[in-house]
């Protein structure tokens, strides 16, 4: 406050600004001006207690006299009936504050109090105070579609011009008020045709930022991580339309690479190394030349992929904990660790490669797999071979977003992975603890002669591989023959059902949301792979869709730009009351 004083002296025309920005901020907190007086009163027989020099004293009353009118002015004048609706979180006070509002200056009361060259919003401020009521009445009033003889009044583009970020600041701070916006941006029609409702969607500000880029609207729903708001009509119509005709292309293209070094993949490991043929020196030709274009294309490029994405993440020191080593941001996403097993899969490859091996061989025969110094080579190079197609094909269901239903199901799949994991665990432990007894009982059976041995038996029983004619050698043996008994009841019969039990639990709690958590994953594709569409494409798809020409409400009714047209089953979305406030009388 001290300070305050003397800056009024040294900057003055600075000072009136900042004070004006904190009268409008005394305006949301709902300050009586009656306390100006006292407050200035008491600070200056604090300064009096404090000097001697009249000049000093008369000169702080002066200032905090000066800057207790400038607050009482700004409050004044700032304090409208919104405002105080707002302090009171009151829906039904804002539409009858709002309602005597000139219907062209109806949003702007809501969205905009300017005092001076500083202002604040209603809608905002009642979001930041956790006003929420009074928000959502906020939001309502300003989606309303009114109309008079005249012309139309919506608030859309007005909101979306004053607060550019606005879905943002509502998925951060209140997430409830999404499903009134969405819900503010369809109209639909009253009356039907053939079966068919007329439906406009308003979703230009979903698509188009104020540049006419890609709007970010997209991903800021996306990280909300909400299946139930990406499943919104709005939401959904946006996502699907810029995936159908704007980035699929640009993702299959993407994709079309990873497709075909996972083809040449099979070739050189799967399919050449079983092809008997009497031109076997071409046969290995071939295999040694995919086994190049495999190490320098694909591993390289995966290489130079979590070299570049590293060096980014430790550029920004963006890292997590893992145990007790930090590792990249990027390798808590499946993707990311998961190509970097595939990247080290292949530098193993690499390594342990037998025609690299074989080079310096003095047999006749080139590119040759089979020679002394690379025979201790070939299975652990088939293990790593083995291990890398899986990872391959791991990473190829990152395709299922072509379709929702398929990506659902895929994500299920994901989901209930962690009840399975459980039963292994519960498994694995009847195990260790069946095949301790039986190798502590006192019997002659070749088949449980120690830990290990009877160990494997028993996850054989358990997965059906055991065979019937080892069950009837367990009759010579009553004793291992009984404890065998009590296994195969507690784990194929109670483990296993109670497994079937789990999945029907855990997938009837996941089917609820599983289309959102698809169209989840559709949203971050998509908005990830908007950065690398071509400018070309995403300009003629936004000209096709004609965002500036007037949707119509009905036959010759031309409404409010902004939106798309679409025609629902009547039954779909039953309206039975005009969307549309219309009013009578004079329009000047």
């Amino acid at each position: 406050l001290v300070i305050m004083t003397m800056d009024i002296y040294k900057d003055p025309k600075r000072m009136v600004e900042d004070i004006s920005a904190l009268g409008l901020r005394h305006v949301g907190y709902g300050i009586p001006t009656d306390l100006f007086g006292p407050f200035v009163t008491a600070c200056v027989q604090v300064i009096r207690m404090l000097t001697d020099n009249d000049a000093a004293e008369e000169a702080f009353r002066w200032s905090l006299s000066l800057i207790s009118r400038i607050l009482t002015r700004v409050i004044n004048e700032g304090s409208t009936i919104v405002m105080k609706a707002i302090n009171s979180n009151s829906g039904k006070q804002l539409r009858k504050a709002v309602g005597c509002a000139p219907r062209g200056k109806r949003a702007l009361w809501m969205l905009n109090i300017q005092v001076g060259t500083q202002s604040i919003s209603p809608l905002m401020w009642s979001i930041e105070t956790g006003s929420l009521e009074a928000a959502k009445a906020i939001i309502v009033d300003l989606l309303t579609i009114r109309a008079d003889r005249d012309r139309y009044y919506y608030g859309m583009d007005i909101l979306f011009e004053r607060h550019p970020d606005v879905i943002k600041r509502i998925c951060l701070d209140a997430p409830a008020l999404m499903q009134p916006l969405l819900d503010g941006l369809i109209w639909r029609s009253r009356t039907t045709d053939n079966g068919q409702r007329r439906t406009n969607y308003y979703v230009r500000h979903l698509l188009l930022d104020e540049n006419n880029e890609f709007s970010k609207a997209t991903e800021w729903i996306t990280e909300n991580q909400d299946p139930k708001l990406v499943c919104h009509p709005v939401v959904s119509l946006v996502t699907d339309m810029v995936w159908g005709r704007v980035a699929f292309r640009t993702f299959l293209f993407g994709r079309a690479w990873f497709l075909f070094t996972l083809l040449v993949f099979i070739a050189s490991q799967s399919v050449l190394n079983r092809v008997e043929s009497h031109d076997a020196q071409q046969i290995r030709i071939v295999t040694f030349v995919l086994r190049c274009f495999i190490y320098i294309c694909s591993m390289g490029q995966w290489v130079l992929y979590h070299v570049k994405n590293s060096l980014r993440d430790i550029r920004n020191s963006v890292s997590v904990k893992f145990g007790r080593c930090y590792i990249p941001e990027y390798l808590t996403q499946w993707q990311g660790w998961s190509s970097l097993i595939l990247t080290l899969f292949l530098v193993v490859m690499l390594i342990m490669e037998p025609i690299l091996h074989c080079f310096g061989d003095s047999s006749n025969e080139i590119f040759t797999q089979i020679c002394p110094a690379a025979e201790r080579f070939h299975f652990p190079y088939s293990v790593a071979s083995t291990g890398a197609m899986l990872t391959y094909f791991m990473l190829l269901t990152d395709l299922s977003v072509f379709s929702t239903r398929v990506s659902a199901f895929a994500l299920v799949c994901a989901r209930v992975l962690s009840e399975v994991a459980l039963f292994l665990f519960g498994i694995t432990f009847f195990v260790i603890a069946f095949a301790c007894a039986i190798s502590a009982l006192e019997q002659e059976n070749e088949k449980f002669a120690d830990i290990p041995v009877a160990a494997l038996q028993l996850y054989k029983i358990s997965f059906g591989m055991f065979s019937g004619d080892n069950y009837d050698d367990l009759e010579s043996d009553p004793a291992l023959l009984i404890v065998c008994f009590v296994y195969v009841v507690t784990t194929v019969i109670f483990m296993l059902n109670l497994l079937i039990a789990q999945l029907n639990c855990a997938y009837h709690a996941t089917y609820l949301d599983m289309m959102g958590y698809a169209r989840l994953n559709r949203g971050k594709i998509v908005y990830e792979t908007m950065s690398s569409c071509p400018s070309g494409r995403w300009e003629a798809f936004v000209g096709d869709l004609r965002l500036d020409e007037c949707c119509e409400f009905g036959e010759g009714d031309m409404g409010v730009p902004g939106g798309m047209q679409v025609f629902e089953p009547a039954s779909a979305n039953i309206t039975t009351v005009d969307m549309i406030k219309r009013f009578g009388g004079s329009t000047s």
